[in-house]
């Protein structure tokens, strides 16, 4: 896998990865980065600074610096997006792996469930649950993994009813092996190459999302920082434009980071391609 990173017709993808892995780093040693604190350091004598070199990406309405913001950020940015594709996976995992291998009624029962769910706009459906539980960011994700695991769910049952009949499957069967390791030991762990490959497409899109519903006030709440809050302070102020422009060009740069790993490890995993 490595190899194949650093192979040098691959350049989406290693890109994709720095742009992860900076932003990873970002995260873990933002109170060392962070020239200010983003949260106690208010100076309403400082308020709208533009980007200079004491504020690399200016003030905020209540003088607090964005640059020292945008980092804070990307840590429930980004744990929040890897918290919502990690339940929706395991979730997905389970119902879609238990309706391909039982079928029958179970199939019927839980895939019209999931196909009731996806019947919704996700971001819709998103926000009215957000709403209905309270605003905070564990029921925002919480909202958004009800939204996402039928998508993981669906693409494991048709993994696992395309492979249920495979010879090594029914050889497991004639040795005597029960189902529940017949499922997990042998027909789940071929599912993991397609599953891990929308898992990184999905990782860009829940930080969307959830940067959406924390813009529409469902998902953080002041002062605490967070690109899509950040954004929705620059809306009110929108004179002043690098407010929402830098926590909105990080938005950006984590989801099209996260899009390029997943269109690269889609190539890596296709036998075809390679």
């Amino acid at each position: 896998m490595l190899q194949y990173i650093l192979h040098e017709k691959n350049t989406m993808l290693k890109i994709g990865f720095i742009i992860c892995l900076l932003w990873i780093l970002i995260a873990i040693f933002a109170s060392f980065i962070s020239p200010f604190d983003p949260v106690k350091d208010q100076n309403m004598a400082m308020r709208f600074q533009p980007p200079g070199k004491d504020h690399f990406f200016g003030t905020d309405s209540l003088g607090r610096d964005v640059f020292s913001r945008v980092l804070y950020g990307s840590r429930l940015s980004l744990a929040a997006g890897m918290v919502t594709v990690i339940i929706s996976l395991f979730v997905g995992i389970i119902i879609g792996g238990t309706a391909g291998y039982v079928g029958g009624w179970a199939d019927e029962i839980l895939m019209r469930l999931s196909e009731m769910i996806q019947s919704f706009p996700p971001l819709i459906l998103a926000m009215v649950i957000a709403a209905a539980l309270g605003p905070n960011i564990y029921n925002s994700v919480l909202a958004m993994s009800m939204i996402w695991w039928p998508n993981y769910a669906r693409l494991t049952r048709s993994v696992v009813i395309s492979i249920k009949e495979s010879d090594y499957v029914t050889a497991a069967r004639l040795m005597g092996a029960g189902h529940l390791r017949i499922l997990f030991a042998e027909i789940l762990p071929n599912c993991f190459g397609s599953l891990i490959v929308m898992a990184t497409l999905d990782l860009g899109n829940a930080i969307l999302v959830f940067s959406g519903l924390s813009f529409l006030g469902l998902g953080v709440q002041p002062p605490v920082a967070e690109w899509g809050a950040m954004v929705s302070d620059g809306v009110t102020t929108f004179n002043y434009w690098w407010i929402s422009t830098f926590p909105g060009l990080a938005i950006f740069s984590v989801a099209i980071g996260a899009n390029f790993i997943g269109d690269g490890l889609r190539d890596y995993l296709d036998p075809q391609y390679r």
